[in-house]
Order: structure tokens, then sequence, then C-alpha cells
């Protein structure tokens, strides 16, 4: 049987198990909106007048750590605490996890760094995994680098944040680390309005209840705003749906998400430190620029005694410009995915548990166009013709077998261990002239046109990563582990098939890590020190050729921490790491790597402080510090940015039993720094960071 005939055969093993379990949530979802006028009510019937709870407590499901254990460094955000930030981005609510940096771009973009540098490029988003109630928002080898817009992080229950290598459990792409979020079961009906600077407003809505043996819950909200700097406004919205019921022993949990910006995009403004210009960093040079995306996820979660059963689908769609190339063409991705996840749980003994499956199929899509003739030299001029760059189909099936096992040495100890085995398939079709020829065929100057179409193909990619480790319980609430771990990510789609340069295969193997971590937790802090080794590292060499030949090194300390003292509590988070190069070689853009130098975008030190004073229950005040230390800006190590410190505030006032009052006042000290720093062709380019800002609201209990 051919690879092809393989990924056709698993499509459609998929499609039937996606049918039939579907078929049975319409059954769920149908009777669901036969109640949902009731449901609506919930916003003016006192809650006395509603039936108790009929199906028990509702089981959360979803997490890392129901995976993974609790030998690992895990950190939870909860969604009181999320309620709070009330963030205008994601990276507002992650800093406040150890050895977390998720740099703030234009508008929603944003770059991740979990115990890792910030990486760009085709594939960088691969190197972390991101999942909606534990299962991945987008399908394996097809990922968004701004995948955290396409979640309802701000309305989530709570957020969860694996650090390190977490592969054997959650698959390919969890090399560095995951970051999930948890939908949230919303109680009562309650509406929020919130005004800001630079024209920013916020509306939110949450209902919750039961109607007959039926939990509903529904959370959105909406947001909008001219933009701090020249045409870098956005409009938002998000929505997500929560259905749980009973049918007979199964208790079911069904969710429909969807997301949707449309966004003015700002580009670097260029310039050493530019960012503390008062007119710079205010400007755009590229006012035309924009991205417009909206993602949809419906999923079903089914779970009796140990077993689990999760079946999922998933359709995306993106347009941007790329207004940070010459020529700025226009790129236009989406796919339509789906899936299922089987766990079964067991303990045998001393043995205790989890084995499981997992499969999904994915039919995706990429063309990029140049509407119109590059201007500027004659090399880019005559290199970067208008017309269409790429044009193809991608087709995948992914299939995994995994366990995680644990055995009880001694009531305190136990051995842990877990394995996974996942074969990722591609059948790629090119739609358009194989080569780096011009629309029409003809041959472009210097060398050829620097867009390279590969023919079409087939690729494959098996992998293992495995985790072995103690763990000791030392008393009540506190254990320490060891652990060695490995994870993988396979080559994106984009890195595989959207070429330059006249490289017509990219011949690239899947990325490994190997961890070896220490940690120790108790009720109120956490300790962890690692040290990560990555092998088969993907990067553009100076030819402009995608290889995975590179190799890194890092070690860090992180600590958190959380202590309540009368009417105060202080947090802390803190690591430090260092993220080396462990190779030599010319890379793109220019730039000489050198085994032993810093890794670029890697600051060693990261920080999070914050002071609460709550004298009551009717009002708080949170003073927040967030510090990102120096770091270099290219991989020769020529170019540094200084780091910066930023003073946060939020308070909150509880007017009536169903008002509340809050307010925050984000860069206090008005601090002139950049959100990202870059050095490329021998010149900085920055993202400025906007100055002190203010935002006050109300909520409503309705």
């Amino acid at each position: 049987m051919t690879v092809s005939e393989r990924l056709s055969y698993g499509r459609r093993i998929v499609q039937l198990i996606l049918v039939s379990l579907f078929l049975v949530l319409g059954r769920c979802l149908w009777g669901v909106l036969r109640q949902l006028a009731g449901l609506l009510l919930l916003a003016v019937i006192p809650a006395s007048l509603f039936a108790a709870n009929p199906i028990g407590e509702i089981i959360v499901t979803g997490t890392i750590s129901e995976r993974l254990g609790t030998a690992g460094s895990a950190s939870h955000i909860d969604g009181d605490v999320l309620e709070e930030i009330r963030y205008n981005h994601v990276n507002e609510a992650l800093s406040r996890v150890p050895s977390v940096w998720v740099t703030r771009g234009s508008g929603q973009e944003h770059l991740t760094a979990i115990r890792s540098a910030v990486f760009t490029g085709p594939g960088a988003c691969g190197k972390f995994l991101y999942l909606e109630d534990g299962l991945p928002i987008r399908p394996a080898g097809f990922c968004n680098i701004n995948n955290l817009f396409e979640v309802n992080g701000e309305q989530a229950g709570s957020i969860e944040v694996w650090r390190g290598p977490s592969s054997t459990m959650l698959g390919g792409n969890a090399l560095h680390g995951a970051i999930n979020v948890l939908t949230a079961n919303p109680e009562g009906a309650s509406l929020s309005l919130e005004s800001g600077s630079y024209g920013y407003y916020q509306a939110r809505a949450a209902l919750g209840g039961y109607t007959g043996k039926h939990y509903v819950g529904l959370s959105a909200h909406g947001s909008k705003t001219d933009g701090y700097r020249d045409a870098t406004g956005y409009d938002q919205e998000k929505f997500s749906l929560v259905h749980v019921t009973d049918l007979g022993n199964w208790q079911v949990r069904n969710t429909l998400s969807a997301t949707n910006l449309n966004q003015e995009t700002g580009s670097y403004v260029q310039g050493f430190e530019a960012y503390r210009d008062r007119e710079l960093r205010r400007s755009n040079s590229n006012p035309e620029a924009y991205r417009d995306a909206w993602s949809l996820r419906a999923a079903s979660h089914w779970q009796r005694e140990r077993t689990r059963i999760s079946a999922y689908l998933r359709r995306s769609h993106m347009e941007f410009l790329q207004h940070f190339l010459p020529g700025q063409p226009t790129e236009t991705n989406e796919q339509t995915s789906g899936g299922m996840l089987v766990r079964q749980g067991f303990g045998v003994g001393s043995w205790t548990g989890q084995f499981g499956a997992q499969i999904e199929a994915m039919q995706g899509s990429l063309l990029e166009i140049q509407d119109r003739p590059t201007t500027g030299s004659a090399f880019l001029v005559a290199t970067r013709p208008a017309g269409r760059h790429y044009d193809y189909d991608v087709d995948s099936v992914m299939a995994a077998g995994f366990y995680n096992l644990s055995k009880a040495i001694t009531g305190e100890l136990r051995l842990l261990h877990s394995l996974r085995l996942e074969r990722l398939s591609y059948d790629y079709e090119n739609r358009h002239l194989t080569g780096n020829s011009r629309d029409d065929g003809s041959a472009c100057g210097f060398g050829g046109c620097l867009y390279t179409r590969p023919a079409s193909r087939e690729d494959r990619f098996t992998e293992v990563a495995g985790r072995v480790g103690i763990e000791r319980d030392f008393g009540a609430r506190q254990s320490g582990y060891l652990m060695l771990s490995t994870g993988f990510r396979p080559p994106q789609a984009t890195e595989l098939y959207r070429l330059q340069q006249g490289q017509t295969v990219a011949d690239l193997d899947s990325e490994r890590l190997l961890s070896a971590e220490a940690g120790f937790r108790s009720r109120t802090w956490s300790l962890s020190a690692f040290s990560q080794w990555t092998r088969d590292f993907i990067f553009r060499d100076a030819g402009g050729f995608n290889v995975s030949d590179g190799k890194t090194r890092s070690l860090g300390l992180e600590f958190s921490g959380d202590w309540h003292l009368g009417d105060h509590a202080l947090n802390l988070a803190v690591s430090y790491a260092v993220h080396k190069y462990d190779f030599t070689r010319d890379a793109a853009r220019g730039e000489r790597i050198e085994d032993g130098n810093m890794m670029d975008s890697a600051p060693r030190w990261l920080t999070n402080a914050r002071w609460r004073y709550e004298p009551g229950e009717r009002w708080y005040s949170e003073f927040e510090l967030n510090q990102v230390g120096e770091h270099y800006i290219n991989a020769a190590n020529t170019a540094k940015y200084d780091g910066h410190v930023v003073l946060n505030w939020r308070g909150g006032y509880k007017l009536t039993q169903h008002i509340d009052l809050f307010a925050r006042v984000i860069n206090l000290l008005d601090e002139r720094y950049a959100d990202r720093a870059d050095h490329a062709f021998g010149a900085y380019r920055y993202f400025p960071a906007m100055p002190i800002q203010a935002y006050a609201g109300l909520n409503l209990a309705l």
C-alpha cells in the first residue's frame, strides 16, 4: 500500500469515527437548543427558582496534569485571576509564569518562549503546543505562530502551562512546553463593560445554568481599539459554548469555540533605540498592513470512570499582508481537520497509569500572491516578481499510541515512565509551476526567483518520545522529583514546501530535545532546575535553504512562590537561564552563528513580582512588577537590548451585591521600552511598547 493510499485510508477511518461521535453530539445539542430559550431567563429569574444540579459535580477534564501527573513544572492561572487581569494581550497573563516570555507584536500578534529563546521563522510555532481543554487547537504540521489569539483565554476557567518537553503524552510540537486553555463553566449571568486609553472598548457576557438534565454555559466578548501607533487598531470577538449532560454511565462535555480578528498591523520602527523617540514610536511605515483571521472548533468529551474519549473538529482561515517582505505578498492559509483521542486508566497492585491512542487528519492549503511589482534594488526587482509565489494543498494523517506508568516503590516513593510513538504523514500537491520561475514560466535574473515550489511529493516522520523519573513525597503537600525526558517536533508544512533560492527538496529531520530536570514543591513555593540539549534544530542557512543540523543547549533555574500575611499577599515568579548555540554555521540574513554564542532574544532573567492588599471583601489593590533582562538580538552577539522594568496597578471595588467596579493602569511609570527588539541586515528595529494606559469598567451580576 502506497503512502497516498495509507493517507486516504487513514482519513476515511477518522471520518467514520467523527461522523458517528458527532451524530451523538448532535443529538445532545438538539436537546440543548430546544431549552436554550429557558436558559436565557437566567438573567431575570432568581436562581432559587431553578432545580438543583441534576447531573452532579461537573468533572473538569482536559488538564495536562491529568495526563502527565505532578512530577514536572506546571503552572496554573485560575479563572478569577484572569478576570482581574483582564488582559488586552495574552503576555499580560503569561508573564506570571516563570521561564515564559510571550513577546507582544503588533495588535494581537506574539512570539512565544518557554524555557527557550524567542524563535522566528516559518516553523517556529511548531516548538510549542497550544491546546484547548487538552486538545491541540491546530493540526500537527500546520501551526500558526500567533496561535494564542485563536483561543478565548480572556474568559477561560484557567490557563495551564507545562514547562519543558511534554511530547510523551501530548505529542509533537510539545518540544519546549505546552499552553492549555480550559473552557470556563460560568454560573448565573453577568455583563461587563470596559473602556480605556487609545479608543479601547470591551464588552463581556457570561451565562450558565441548568435546564432539565443539561448544563449550558456561554462566554463571549468583543474588544475594539484604535491602537497607540498609526493605523494599528483591531476588532476582536471570541465565543465559547459548553454543554454538559449525563448519558447512561457517561458524563458528556461538548464545547464549541469561535474567534475572529480583523487587525491593522504595525511594522517595526527602525534605528538604534527608536522606541525612545516620541514621534518614531507612534509611527507605522506600513499603514496598509492587515491580518484577518477566524477559527472554529467543536469537541465532544466522554468520560466514564477511567475511560476518556474525545472527538474534535477544527477549521481556521487567515489572510495577511506580508508587509515585512519586499513586494509585500499576501498569504492566505486555511485548514480543516479532526481527530480522536482515547485514554484508558488502570490500577493493578502498586502500578497505576493510563494508555491510549490519538489519530487526526487534516486538509490544508496555502496561497501566496504578490499584486504589485517589487521596488528597490535591481536584485530585489528581478528575484521577487509579482504573481503567484506559492499555491499548494497538503493533506496529513497523524497517528500515535502512548502510555504513562507510575510504580509505587514505597508509600512515599514512585517510579515514573512514559512513552509515545507517533507517525505523521504528508501528501503535498503543488498547484503551481514547479521550480522558481515567474508566473508565466520565464526565468528570473540573478540566478532565478527567490520563491521555489517543490514538485508534489509525500513525506512521513516517525518519532518516539519518552520520560523516566522518580517522585517522592516529603510531607503534607511537599514533594520532589528527578526527571529525564525527550521531546520532538516534526517539520512544519511551510518548512518542507515553501522553499527559497532554488532548493527543490527540504530533507529535514524532526527536532529533538533531551531534558534533565529536578524540582521541589511545597504548599507555597516551588523550585526547579533544568538542563536541555536540542538536536536537528531547523533553521535557514546562508544559502536560503531550510536545514536541520543545528544544535542548542540550555541551563536554567526557576522559582515561584505565594505568601499571605494578613491582608497582604506577595507573589513571585523568577527564572534565570542561559541559552546557547551549540554549533557554528553561516545563517540567513547575513548572520553568523558561533558555537557558544548566546541565542538571540533569550534574556537570562525574567521576573514577575506582585503585592496585593485586600483589607476586606469590598476592595483590593495590586501592584505588579515585570522585568525582562538584557539580551542579544542577533546571533552574532554584536547587538543588544538593555531590557526593561515595568510597573502595573490593578484594583477593584464591590459597589453593591451585583455591581463590581474595576480599574487598571498599565506601565504606571510611563517607561519607554520595546516589546520586542531585533537586529537584521545591520539595522536595529523594534516593536515599541505602549506608554501609560488606564482602563476602567464595571461588572454586573444579573
